[in-house]
């Protein structure tokens, strides 16, 4: 047929199954691939979350890019066709451009609302992170593999009369890359949903850069403490990867909320622990503005015909009652060993969750 041509990627010795590189292996709807970026400065005055994600059985590529600066957060969301071109990195005024793999990217995005333009490079080589598998009842709905990364990023970013000018030195630069099947909106709702309720759901994710070293901590519990993911890896130039065993974590979080003020994690085992100090910078809930679960206003891989970009500016002095419901991306301050390190604390708790002292949905902090 006309429309089922071989695309220019498939001149290319790259294929994984007999298909073009148009199609993906599974059939699944919820096959996706896409990238996420943390940029974020050391004084926690600005917080920039930005990513690209391509679903090849829905047709659709979209993107996003919000800024959490004082109070105010701006977001900037684009959806597209998904074209033959996989290699081109962009959806309406947002872009992503491969200059090195593994090395070097720029990040673009050229709107009135939130502008930015900066090179990202890698300060560490890419970690893969643990093989992520979710179930409900007999049905995969989450199959992921993913790797994350820290380096540095500079240029400058721009919303709304303010600028921000970004440095190697004063900023710090996060990614994670992943693809497989993962939820979208329309799917599994109903009786799947009423059969295999969830009653918690506990997660951290947690990549650090040091000036010598890098450091990804993960965590994923049920209600009842149980672990689907677990793993405290250090990265060293030069060295073998340091597996840093069962990481414990001890969250303070605001009265009356589930909002974590500052963090110990225990890593090691008995014979070499290690404490990691987690102070709180700045935070972006996921469901606002990002297009994350349970956003209501937009969520990835949702059609929203050809060419729509969308813009949005939220007051987060104004209750954001979805974030408590979804992750939320906190810029961070670390301390290991006698050094300071800045990262990304991913957080997010809902539900019943024991070891937390937390009953229920209705459940937070005293």
């Amino acid at each position: 047929m006309a429309d089922d041509r071989p695309v220019p990627l498939d001149e290319y010795p790259v294929h994984q199954v007999p298909l073009s590189m148009r199609h993906v292996a599974t059939g699944d709807r919820n096959a996706y691939d896409r990238c996420i970026f943390h940029v974020f400065d050391h004084a926690g005055h600005a917080l920039l979350i930005l990513g690209l994600g391509v679903y090849p059985n829905l047709g659709v590529i979209d993107a996003y890019a919000t800024l959490r600066t004082g109070d105010t957060l701006h977001a900037v969301r684009a959806s597209d066709a998904l074209g033959e071109d996989r290699m081109r990195l962009a959806v309406g005024p947002l872009r992503i451009e491969v200059a090195e793999p593994l090395r070097r990217l720029r990040l673009t995005c050229a709107d009135e609302q939130l502008s930015y333009d900066l090179t990202w490079t890698a300060a560490f080589p890419a970690l893969w992170e643990p093989h992520h598998l979710q179930r409900r009842g007999d049905r995969l709905t989450l199959e992921g593999r993913r790797f994350v990364q820290a380096g540095t990023a500079e240029g400058v970013i721009r919303a709304r009369g303010a600028e921000f000018r970004v440095t190697a030195q004063d900023w710090t630069g996060t990614r994670d890359r992943s693809w497989g099947v993962r939820p979208i909106p329309g799917e599994d709702g109903g009786p799947l949903a009423e059969e295999h309720p969830t009653e918690g759901f506990h997660w951290i994710w947690c990549p650090v850069r040091f000036e010598d070293r890098f450091l990804m901590v993960i965590t994923q519990e049920d209600a009842d403490g149980h672990r689907s993911l677990n793993d405290a890896t250090l990265v060293r130039p030069g060295h073998r990867d340091r597996q840093l065993g069962w990481p414990q974590a001890e969250i303070t979080y605001r009265p009356g909320t589930r909002h974590p003020e500052h963090a110990i994690i225990h890593l090691g085992d008995a014979r070499s622990s290690q404490r990691l100090d987690v102070e709180i910078l700045a935070s972006s809930p996921l469901a606002v503005g990002a297009g994350y679960p349970p956003a209501d206003d937009w969520q990835h891989g949702t059609w929203r015909g050809p060419g729509w970009t969308d813009r949005r500016t939220y007051d987060m002095t104004v209750p954001q009652p979805l974030a408590a419901y979804g992750v939320t991306d906190h810029s961070a301050r670390f301390r290991l060993d006698g050094r300071t390190g800045h990262g990304i604390f991913e957080h997010g708790s809902f539900g019943r969750h024991d070891p937390s002292g937390f009953t229920g949905f209705d459940s937070v902090a005293p």
